[in-house]
């Protein structure tokens, strides 16, 4: 016997990759912004 589960709704899917790519990108944004402030000249 098998214990076959579906996977989420796509809905749900898209969701979760969007919510995870936002925090990806703002990561990286937060991050350079902190670099450019960092190294800029005064």
């Amino acid at each position: 016997m098998r214990n076959e589960q579906k996977p989420p709704p796509l809905a749900q899917r898209l969701l979760w990759f969007v919510a995870l790519w936002l925090g990806g990108v703002g990561t990286v944004a937060i991050v350079s912004y902190g670099l450019r402030l960092w190294l800029a000249p005064k």
